[in-house]
């Protein structure tokens, strides 16, 4: 009999809520940690949150617990799907066809496997042979023209790695999808609000990705992993609101919903580099200062900047009472005063002419 942790969670997940239901079914794997039905379904959350390596690590250990459900291979298969490990995405979606039999879901994610790792060897770097032009017999091309060969030439692209990120209500993951690299290819550094990434790998084009990001991180509380398919890099932010886009805009967004109360340490940042390496940063960090400085809001891209400007001067208790008082209000209210919203809920407040209405999916 499912436990009521359980049926909150898949109904959370039914209205769309996946971090919450992420939350339910991990207090539901505390009380009942061999149950591979929990591990299945936060495993589906998860790739639903597009924390794919959670996913395939629920996922493993559900086929542990239980080797003979086929929907811990189908969520596995999925989610190295999105990672790219096709290989393995294809066999353990082949396991879990022979458990499922007649089950389409497999028979089409297996084809779409073949057919990406069929363009995965196809896309590898091959020759183009360049014929030189005839030679016409002259005196003065007598003997030249014997010299003339066919010249090979290796067909030489620019490295495209994709990349892209999920969140955490502390810390923003970026992945960058680069197989083979070797670690020392490969030097990330970080900023206050500058990631810097570059791959040069000897014969190709070096790669670099250098955005400004949407919100200020602790860069030595940042850190980085090369592994054999991808690089993964977390970001530790320093400010606990909600990033809706990696990379800075004029269009950004009132913080969002986080899921923790604690605040981060308000020293100012330093500038460690993960690799020897010369960077001013003084020099980028200033023109970003200056950039922040010179644009002109308006609306409420200045109303936005308004609030993280509050934000990010206060002390604890006006963080926490911002963060209390536009959840709990649906962003209706957003109070800076702690001891008159911390011992209550705060209530939706409607602008005139308006009505709180909630919304059912």
């Amino acid at each position: 009999m499912a436990s009521d942790l359980e049926i909150r969670a898949g109904k959370a997940f039914i209205d769309d809520h996946f971090e919450l239901a992420v939350e339910l079914y991990t207090q539901a794997i505390e009380l009942n940690p061999n149950h591979a039905e929990l591990y299945v379904e936060r495993s589906q959350a998860n790739i639903k949150l597009n924390n794919f390596t959670e996913a395939v690590a629920d996922a493993n250990r559900a086929i542990e617990l239980d080797p003979s459900m086929s929907k811990a291979f189908l969520r596995k298969g999925t989610a190295c799907m999105k990672l790219e490990e096709y290989q393995t995405a294809k066999a353990a979606l082949e396991t879990g066809a022979s458990l499922a039999l007649g089950d389409s879901r497999f028979t089409s994610l297996i084809k779409e496997c073949e057919e990406l790792i069929a363009e995965e060897t196809d896309g590898l770097p091959k020759q183009s042979v360049v014929q030189a032009p005839e030679a016409v017999e002259s005196p003065e091309t007598v003997g030249v023209a014997e010299k003339v060969h066919q010249v090979p030439m290796v067909t030489a692209s620019k490295p495209k790695y994709r990349h892209e990120h999920y969140q955490k209500p502390e810390e923003v993951v970026v992945t960058i999808f680069a197989k083979g690299v070797p670690d020392e290819n490969v030097v990330v550094d970080f900023g206050e609000q500058i990631l810097s990434v570059s791959i040069d790998v000897p014969g190709d084009v070096a790669y670099h990705f250098q955005p400004r990001l949407f919100g200020k991180i602790i860069p030595d509380r940042c850190r980085y992993e090369v592994l054999s398919t991808k690089i993964e890099i977390r970001l530790a932010k320093a400010e606990l609101i909600q990033w809706t886009s990696l990379e800075f805009s004029k269009e950004n967004t009132v913080p969002q919903r986080t899921n923790i109360s604690t605040s981060v340490a308000s020293q100012r940042p330093t500038y460690p580099s993960s690799k020897t390496t010369k960077k001013d940063w003084d020099k980028l960090e200033a023109e970003v200062k200056k950039e922040e400085k010179e644009e002109k809001l308006d609306g409420d891209a200045a109303l936005n900047k308004f609030f993280r400007d509050i934000y990010q001067d206060a002390d604890e208790d006006t963080r926490r009472a911002m963060q209390k008082s536009f959840v709990e209000s649906n962003g209706t209210v957003l109070s800076t005063n702690w001891k008159e919203v911390g011992s209550k809920k705060v209530e939706g407040s409607p602008p005139d002419g308006m009505e709180m209405k909630k919304w059912e999916y």
